[in-house]
């Protein structure tokens, strides 16, 4: 599927002022001239400048606004992408009361299974996959994942 640049820049530049609105709450340090919202405003307003120059592209184009692709008259296309994002909202409504491990060692089966991995390799995979993730995010880089139901068994 082609999107005119003009309406992602519209999409990224909406995108932008949000982060600018938001990050308008932050508080100030005091006897300091950075605080912690300075990255932030930083990369926003260098992606509102991006967006800016893709709806400028978009516009002068003149092109149709969105081309569907051949991907979509293809039956298992879209069926992947429906999976994948009706994996995406399954895992946002249970990952806190389930937790990640359970969460997304289902979510990546499913996945595998509907790619067709082999089926001896989809239980190991998504559960050695899940935990190598949870390592990385949870001991390495200090992101706080849910427990869920293994809260009893937090390492």
């Amino acid at each position: 599927m082609k999107i005119n640049d003009a309406v992602s820049g519209v999409i990224l530049l909406l995108l932008s002022l949000a982060v600018l609105f938001s990050i308008s709450a932050y508080p100030k340090i005091p006897g300091q001239n950075v605080g912690p919202a300075a990255f932030p405003a930083m990369v926003a307003l260098l992606l509102a400048a991006c967006a800016i120059g893709l709806i400028w592209r978009g516009v002068r184009a003149k092109g149709q606004w969105l081309v569907p692709g051949p991907w979509l008259k293809s039956g298992p296309h879209v069926r992947n992408f429906l999976l994948t994002n009706l994996c995406l909202v399954f895992y946002i409504l249970v990952s806190d009361k389930l937790g990640f491990i359970p969460s997304a060692a289902l979510v990546l089966a499913v996945m595998f299974w509907t790619l067709r991995v082999r089926p001896a390799f989809i239980l190991p995979l998504s559960v050695g996959v899940t935990l190598l993730i949870h390592l990385i995010f949870y001991k390495g880089l200090r992101v706080p994942l849910p427990w869920g139901v293994l809260l009893p068994w937090q390492w």
